[in-house]
């Protein structure tokens, strides 16, 4: 736990920080940070660790102007510099154009501790993982992976009276099974907020069934196939669909969602399907901030913003585009509502059922691909991304899964997809393989994707 002194040192280096601020306005932003962690290899674990990082972030407002200096690991002696620096910065610097005023009002219990993990929050994960390591040596697998656990709360303050503060929670494990000769590997992962909820014989299960399947191999050649993504999957081409939804790009005829002749496509259909991507601070098991945390500006965010709600918003809403990422600035431009950037992304195609029931009911030849890796953009006006396949490829026909099939690369556009779903199952949180390091608050469904492209064979496994 925190001793009072550390308790109040990140409120205090806001509230230093804006008492010597000699700038127009002034927003600073402290982040305070624990992190745990645990690894484990050869059916044993092997390490873990704690960290504490803070960051301090000051924007000075000159004339219009920003200066926006940050510092990791500041103190209260540092504060001063870095005041000093974001002011001189902001004075060497141009008016920005998405000025706006500046946001004010209380959000969460500024006065409270910051909130922190420890590696406690593994005690009863470690455990399973041993029960889990003698059946893995029993059944000659070779079981590898990781877990990790960060605490990060951050502090908003400005000139203007917002006082605003959010403890964000992250956390996931990944684990591979190999066999004992190491040519066979497959893959699970999860999501999670404390490690309670984490199924750890579930995962090993599946990776149990995975790995058996592996065991007869079917070469296939490049094309189109009918292909079920699992979760995690359609979770990474979905993170990227959102990351490219930002309303000034598309305005500015730069992306997928701009429209021929100008402007951008929102209230254009994408899909005849009853599709729903959104985001919701307050989703259950995937909360995150509900309002802006801008520590720079970009197309997308606003220092400006800093404090303004992040209100629940539908970007696909029954097939029509709903809305793209925006701040004040870019809502005055595009004539759009205000609708920024959530921290969290759902994916609803209307069906139940699990991704098991999908396999059972494929009357004829596909695909199950376990994850996607290396995923790189090709072309943003139509978003055709390109990645690889890994850790699995399965064949399934007449509704069983016969064998695993060579990995592949792939070449689709997220876009393209939506417009392509057969079959679908429920919307379920979910840990994408690609972007764990960046975007874990995740729920899809798993999808049949009708003439998936699979372009190059891959020797990846």
């Amino acid at each position: 736990m925190s001793s009072p002194g550390t308790a109040a040192r990140a409120q205090e280096l806001a509230e230093r920080a804006l008492s010597l601020s000699k700038a127009d306005d002034c927003v600073v932003l402290v982040d305070e940070s624990t992190s745990a962690n645990l690894r484990w290899a050869n059916n044993t674990l092997t390490s873990n660790g704690v960290g504490r990082s803070n960051c301090l972030t000051v924007v000075s407002i000159v004339g219009g102007a920003t200066g926006i200096v940050s510092r990791d690991g500041a103190t209260a002696d540092d504060v001063e510099d870095v005041v000093g620096a974001s002011e001189q910065a902001a004075r060497e610097s141009v008016p920005a154009e998405d000025r706006m005023p500046l946001a004010s009002g209380e959000w969460g219990d500024w006065g409270a501790p910051p909130a922190e993990t420890s590696i406690g929050v593994y005690g009863d994960l470690a455990r399973e993982l041993g029960e889990q390591f003698k059946r893995a040596d029993a059944s000659e697998e070779v079981l590898f992976g990781f877990a990790s656990h960060d605490m990060t709360t951050t502090f908003v303050a400005s000139s203007s009276g917002l006082r605003a503060r959010h403890d964000q929670p992250t956390g996931h494990i990944e684990m591979n099974a190999k066999s004992p000769d190491f040519s066979r590997s497959v893959w699970a992962g999860a999501p999670t907020e404390d490690f309670t909820d984490i199924d750890v014989a579930g995962l090993a299960s599946g990776l149990t069934r995975r790995l058996k399947w592996t065991e007869r191999s079917v070469e296939l050649p490049v094309g189109r196939y009918d292909t079920i993504l699992p979760p995690g999957a359609v979770a990474d081409m979905m993170i990227y669909l959102y990351w490219s939804a930002g309303a000034r790009d598309a305005q500015d005829g730069r992306t997928v969602f701009s429209r021929a002749g100008g402007g951008t496509r929102v209230g254009d259909k994408l899909t005849d399907l009853p599709v729903t991507l959104r985001s919701d601070a307050a989703a259950a098991s995937l909360s995150c901030a509900p309002f802006v945390m801008a520590h720079n500006s970009s197309a997308e965010l606003s220092v400006f913003d800093n404090g303004i709600p992040a209100s629940p918003t539908a970007w696909v809403k029954d097939g029509k585009l709903e809305a793209l990422v925006q701040t004040r600035h870019t809502a005055a431009i595009t004539g759009l509502q205000v609708t920024p950037y959530v921290d969290n992304l759902i994916l609803e195609a209307g069906s139940t059922g699990s991704l098991e029931d999908m396999v059972a009911r494929t009357s004829e030849r596909a695909l199950l691909v376990t994850c996607l890796w290396y995923i790189r953009e090709v072309d943003p006006r139509t978003l055709l991304l390109t990645g690889l396949t890994r850790d699995g490829v399965y064949l399934i026909e007449r509704g069983e899964v016969v064998g695993a099939v060579n990995n592949f690369r792939f070449n689709e556009s997220p876009v393209d997809l939506l417009g392509r779903i057969t079959d679908s199952g429920a919307t379920e949180r979910t840990l994408p393989r690609e972007w764990s390091d960046y975007f874990t608050r995740t729920a899809m469904p798993p999808l049949r994707i009708d003439g998936f492209n699979m372009s190059t064979v891959s020797q990846a496994y």
